[in-house]
């Protein structure tokens, strides 16, 4: 019957969407995540032209007969959230919502370059321990202005100031290693998840995409947290719930129609 079949491609797409509901609750707590939102779209699949002739009225649009729906695409929510305080020297926030830090990662042995807003970094000592590297949580190296970030070992200490600058102190000497390199994304519903809490372009930045940040402002010792607004996830979540409660009761009224019918041909 075409009303089930309706239902049950209709549940299916429900069901991805429940997943990607599920996804943004989960990350509710993550540093810098960036909530997800569905839309669905149409499935026509047969359209019908009435003959005018054997029409008792005029029908030149005929009839459209569909299959249900199906997720159309998904869409990151791009705005920034709320700020954190945790006193940590090496969380640092951005305080302009386009603006993002740059990680390099390594898949396959292809060098490529992401955006986060996550800024919670991490010292990861390389070369036998004769150097650190300012990393992501995840051990991604942070771009700065000269590439990713590395430290000569030996130092007392390691902060971030407010405008990017990376300090370093050795005994009574204080000195500037480097400077984050932050961009700001003039179209950042252009990017796609990379997984980990880091986007990508998908076919690589277009001309006018980036803009490398002169006059940084940071947030020392705060995260930005998640965007994930947990009253409109589960009002979603329960919506879902019911248009598929709904689409598989349907689906057993077909079937009880259809016994109806066979007992009436005998």
């Amino acid at each position: 019957m075409r009303s089930s079949l309706l239902a049950a491609t209709t549940m299916g797409q429900l069901q991805k969407k429940l997943d990607i509901v599920g996804q943004n609750m989960a990350n509710a707590n993550t540093t810098g995540y960036k909530a997800k939102t569905a839309n669905f779209s149409s499935l026509l699949t047969q359209q019908i032209n009435q003959p005018n002739d054997q029409a008792p009225r005029q029908t030149p649009e005929g009839i459209r007969q569909g299959t249900g729906a199906r997720l159309g695409h998904t869409n990151l929510r791009m705005t920034a959230g709320s700020l954190q305080q945790t006193d940590r020297p090496l969380d640092v926030a951005l305080t302009n919502e386009n603006q993002y830090f740059q990680v390099q990662v390594t898949n396959n042995g292809a060098t490529e370059t992401q955006y986060t807003r996550a800024g919670n970094l991490y010292l990861q000592p390389v070369n036998n321990n004769e150097q650190v590297m300012l990393v992501s949580a995840e051990g991604n190296p942070l771009m700065g202005q000269n590439g990713p970030i590395m430290i000569a070992g030996g130092m007392d200490n390691v902060e971030i100031q407010d405008n990017g600058n990376i300090v370093v102190t050795r005994g009574q000497a204080k000195q500037v290693e480097d400077t984050l390199d932050v961009v700001q994304i003039n179209r950042p519903r252009s990017l796609e998840s990379a997984g980990g809490n880091r986007y990508r372009f998908p076919n690589g930045p277009e001309a006018g995409m980036l803009e490398n940040v002169a006059d940084l402002n940071l947030q020392v010792g705060a995260l930005e947290s998640s965007n994930v607004n947990l009253g409109e996830e589960m009002t979603s979540m329960l919506e879902i719930q019911r248009a598929y409660q709904f689409n598989s009761q349907s689906i057993s009224i077909g079937d009880q129609m259809s016994s109806l019918i066979n007992q009436l041909r005998r």
